[in-house]
């Protein structure tokens, strides 16, 4: 017991010797002579600096134009630039949490200039000014790029996502259904006509008898109506509820089906709630279920991962896209890249021929690039780019030895106008050939066709992706685009539109185009930084480390031949008693 005692006074007394809790002073709120200023906490290298200083340097006469005189005086379209740019740098797309980040967040308030414009304010500037202009301000944003070295615009690594619409999902119109209702409705209103005119002529009432066009639009409709009216003085009940209803019921109907066509134009489909967006089959979407949904095909051209152009297309294929965007290029930068590179989705003989007369080489994949190189493809005799084909008589020759004759010449026009010409081959007689099954599943005889022009293209195409360059291309892309994509729509979670119509989709997405870029250029130049100092550390390292082998060492020159000899071996004894650094030993 007493032993204890002993013990329990000793931790007691030694509690008591422990040092006290310390903290910092608390900040107080009181006015200082001289205060700091705030700004000096952003980092030399943070982003936002490197907003401010390219806005800053931006040309926007073209903007000024906008504003008028007299008034209150608006915030400078500048500034509004920078919130906007930083805005989508950080991910804040709406202008309410902008406004609230222009009061909370330091680099908001360093980018703004302590300035505080409302929700309503920004959300006019990029509505209503900021759209006409975004595509030259985009421009010279890539220019500068252009400047700094990170994008020469010399290569285009191209590809297409499709983004949902901000529109209803289940607001649909579709060519198909308008067109079907469209033509019962003229059948019925040519039916009422009729009768009408029959009435008339047993009342012995005078009309001019026409013959009724085969297509009733709404301008016709209206003159029928027009002259019944003018010649039925005192129509009788069937005759007026027979009028009221071709004015009341079938003319609206009828003038809302011709506007639906008109606003369709070339597509399919479009939304009731956004009217230029079209349906189109997701990978993806918000319910995982691949359905339809109203959306817009974003193209973008890369460089060295960052986005050089920008198009928005209103077509679900890539196909017909590619024109379009190239000649958007070319005049966003008046000239055309020297190379493009893109996936099979652009592979066809329009495009081919469209990239050879533009003078771009081509480094565009076609279907069953990759699948006709496979020992399978190859080696099958019942394909036709596999059969035997005779140049002078022109005829193909079928794995059974019969001739397959040149039976006609067809045409095909694609969705842009494009024409090709196709040769049909057939054969004589296959009844009865044993390998019919393994052949064609037809029930005459084998039919082929083939474009001569676009094989041609395709072995071109061929050439050009096997060889060293195309190599390098064919690996580089999907770390270019591909990379961009994800970046976007994964980690920036961008996968649905919040603005309505053409413009302000486009407008938008360039947005998000130019934070992409300005996010990248700040971690190129970070990254820069990082190595130059690593570099000068390693030289002022090195430079040490050779002054003490000369200094220590009797025979510099034979133990540095010793340590070429030992560099793989990192834990040899000879390392472990070099009092120097590992960088010696990375610089052999």
């Amino acid at each position: 017991m007493v032993f204890y005692h002993k013990f329990c006074t000793f931790v007691g007394e030694k509690k008591n010797t422990m040092a006290k809790l310390q903290f910092k002073n608390e900040p107080s709120n009181s006015p200082e002579l001289f205060p700091e200023n705030i700004f000096d906490k952003i980092p030399q290298d943070h982003p936002v600096r490197l907003v401010k200083k390219v806005v800053e340097g931006l040309n926007i006469s073209h903007i000024l134009k906008h504003y008028k005189t007299g008034g209150c005086p608006a915030y400078h379209p500048r500034t509004m630039i920078k919130i906007l740019f930083y805005s989508y740098l950080s991910n804040i797309y709406s202008c309410r949490k902008i406004a609230k980040a222009l009061n909370e967040n330091i680099h908001f308030m360093y980018i703004a200039g302590n300035s505080t414009p409302d929700f309503r304010t920004i959300n006019h500037f990029r509505g209503k000014i900021l759209k006409e202009h975004i595509k030259e301000l985009f421009a010279e944003v890539v220019k500068l790029l252009v400047e700094e070295g990170y994008v020469s615009l010399d290569i285009q690594y191209i590809d297409g996502t499709k983004i949902e619409s901000a529109s209803n999902r289940y607001t649909f119109v579709w060519r198909g259904s308008v067109e079907k209702y469209k033509e019962k409705l003229e059948l019925k209103i040519k039916g009422i006509l009729q009768d009408i005119e029959a009435s008339i002529q047993s009342d012995n009432q005078e009309i001019n008898r026409e013959e009724l066009p085969k297509k009733i639009d709404s301008e016709v409709l209206k003159e029928k109506l027009a002259l019944i009216n003018k010649r039925l003085s005192e129509p009788t009940k069937k005759q007026e509820k027979e009028i009221q209803k071709l004015q009341n019921e079938h003319l609206p109907r009828l003038e809302k089906y011709e506007n639906d066509l008109r606003v369709m134009g070339d597509r399919n489909s479009y939304s009731k709630t956004d009217i230029d967006a079209t349906f189109m089959r997701m990978k993806d979407d918000h319910m995982q279920n691949g359905q339809l949904k109203p959306a817009y095909n974003t193209q973008i051209s890369t460089e060295n991962q960052f986005i050089t152009h920008v198009s928005i297309h209103q077509t679900p294929a890539d196909t017909t896209t590619l024109e379009e965007h190239l000649n958007s290029f070319e005049q966003q930068y008046q000239k055309h890249s020297k190379e493009v590179c893109a996936d099979a989705g652009y592979g066809s003989e329009e495009n081919y021929e469209m990239l050879e007369n533009k003078g771009v080489v081509a480094y565009v994949k076609y279907n069953y690039f990759h699948k006709e190189q496979k020992k399978k493809q190859k080696e099958n005799p019942f394909l036709p780019q596999n059969m035997f084909y005779n140049s002078k008589e022109d005829y193909y020759v079928c794995p059974m030895g019969q001739k397959m004759t040149n039976v006609g010449i067809g045409k095909r026009s694609s969705s842009n106008g494009y024409e090709s010409e196709v040769a049909y081959y057939q054969a004589q007689r296959c009844e009865g050939c044993p390998l019919r099954a393994l052949c064609h599943k037809s029930k005459g005889n084998r039919k082929i066709e083939v474009n001569y022009r676009l094989n041609e293209l395709k072995s071109q195409a061929k050439k050009l992706l096997n060889s060293e360059r195309g190599h390098y291309h064919r690996s580089k892309r999907p770390i270019e685009v591909e990379a961009v994509f994800g970046q976007l729509k994964n980690n920036n979670k961008f996968n649905r539109f919040t603005f309505r119509g053409l413009e302000k989709v486009e407008m938008e997405f360039l947005l998000m185009a130019l934070g992409h870029n300005f996010r990248k250029w700040s971690s190129r130049q970070a990254n820069s930084t990082q190595k130059t100092s690593k570099s000068a550390i390693f030289s002022s390292n090195f430079c040490s480390n050779v002054a003490f082998i000369n200094y220590i060492l009797p025979n510099p020159d034979e133990i540095l031949k010793k340590i070429q000899i030992f560099k793989s071996y990192k834990n040899c004894s000879i390392k472990k008693r070099l009092p120097f650094s590992d960088s010696l030993f990375g610089v052999f």
